[in-house]
């Protein structure tokens, strides 16, 4: 009994100690940092000896010719109950979709707007193209 005395008290100094340490302590700062860098300061992250561009404006999807029917080609029409496609220069679209048609150098955003039977009408900006169905 008497050794067992010893050997209980260490383990229960031991289990005080275990639930000690499972409690986070409170870490201290000594000094806060932060960063600030002025508008005309170089960014950190960028290479040595890098330069940015100017960015200007991508401003050719609002100024361009009119875009001609003639540029598309309606293949096929589908009308279904609740779906409606039509296969526009061979991709097949649905009601809504957007895509892009490019022509030389520009690339031209529109929006499948309406697919009725015998035609489509297409969307750019504030222009209607309506594409007709081309029958063989």
């Amino acid at each position: 009994m008497k050794t067992l005395l010893p050997v209980a008290a260490g383990l229960m100094l031991l289990a005080l100690q275990c639930a000690r340490a499972d409690e986070p302590s409170a870490i201290e700062l000594k000094n806060k940092s932060s960063f600030t860098m002025d508008a005309s300061g170089r960014n950190p992250f960028w290479p040595i000896g890098w330069k940015p561009v100017a960015r200007t404006q991508n401003t050719a999807e609002h100024v361009g010719p009119e875009i001609l029917p003639s540029a598309f080609v309606v293949s096929s029409i589908t009308v279904d109950n609740g779906a409606r496609f039509a296969i526009i220069n061979g991709k097949p679209m649905q009601e809504g979709q957007q895509f892009g048609l490019q022509l030389g150098n520009q690339t031209y955003q529109l929006t499948v707007k309406k697919i009725e039977d015998g035609q489509v009408i297409l969307a750019r900006r504030d222009q209607e193209i309506i594409v007709p169905l081309r029958r063989k």
